[in-house]
């Protein structure tokens, strides 16, 4: 894995790492309802072609997960802004 970097340039490797920041700052930045969504974009920056199919929860178990993670935000960013903005899909 990764040996497709030996072979790379330092102009291709410049590229390669600007390529995979872009793609990690739209992750970051992502807020919202944005957070919720999944990110298969953010694979896609990988060299290895993948689609792996996600194992979804019933929904009970999903919404328990939708909530410690809010709840992990609220630990984690208590002074983040809060928004009242519904999701408009």
């Amino acid at each position: 894995m990764d040996t497709d970097l030996d072979s790379m340039s330092r102009d291709q490797l410049v590229a390669e790492v600007k390529k995979l920041r872009q793609g990690i700052r739209e992750h970051r930045d992502s807020t919202g309802h944005d957070l919720c969504w999944h990110h298969p974009a953010l694979w896609a920056l990988l060299p290895e072609r993948s689609d792996p199919a996600p194992v979804v929860p019933d929904w009970p178990q999903f919404m328990q997960g939708c909530v410690r993670y809010r709840e992990s935000l609220d630990a984690q960013l208590p002074k983040a802004p809060r928004t009242k903005e519904t999701y408009r899909g």
